[in-house]
């Protein structure tokens, strides 16, 4: 091995680091464009302004690269300089475990966590819960549509008449909470007939 294979393979593994970075943001960005109180097309306005705003920066890079070409040199080296600091390799060459990533929450725990946003009323916008979700540090980058998915994931009732403060839309009803939920009352009833 040649003595400059380590730090090429240094630099190249912090490339792909950097790229794969680059790319989550971008794409986070865009898609906190998304509108939870809209639907339809008139939602993704946002994104695709976003995106637009995008291409026309690298439009922009791309004419100043072709009108000064000696600025490759510094991209270059900023490029190389990000890359080789997210390639630094693990200490003493073994990787650090990464944490294993908790699971989904049960149905209760949401149901919980649903009926405290809630507080006195009688139902919630999903738009309220996402707020607090992301207030304490969860669901970044998500969407109500991504709460509507999971919530339906959960067999947790939702629809989107709700009405908070006399505005309806995409929420959860307090009785809706209270009453059972379709996956427990299966499991009840499995229960009771084994039992049986």
């Amino acid at each position: 091995m040649s003595r400059l294979a380590r730090p090429a393979a240094r630099i190249s593994t912090g490339s792909v680091t950097v790229a794969r970075r680059l790319g989550e943001r971008s794409t986070a960005w865009v898609r906190r464009g998304r509108r939870g109180d809209l639907t339809g097309w008139r939602a993704s306005l946002g994104c695709a302004l976003r995106l637009a705003v995008l291409l026309f920066g690298l439009y922009l890079l791309w004419r100043l690269v072709r009108a000064i070409p000696n600025i490759m040199w510094l991209l270059s080296t900023v490029w190389i300089v990000a890359a080789w600091r997210a390639g630094k390799p693990a200490v003493d060459g073994v990787a650090t475990p990464a944490e294993p990533a908790p699971g989904p929450p049960p149905a209760e725990a949401v149901r919980g966590l649903l009926l405290d946003v809630m507080g006195d009323a009688d139902g919630v916008h999903l738009r309220t819960v996402l707020a607090h979700l992301q207030e304490h540090g969860q669901w970044k980058d998500r969407t109500v549509t991504d709460l509507r998915a999971r919530l339906a994931q959960l067999h947790i009732p939702h629809d989107r008449g709700v009405k908070v403060a006399g505005v309806p839309t995409w929420g959860v009803r307090r009785r809706d909470l209270e009453s059972p939920s379709p996956a427990a009352a299966e499991e009840t009833s499995t229960e009771a007939s084994t039992a049986a």
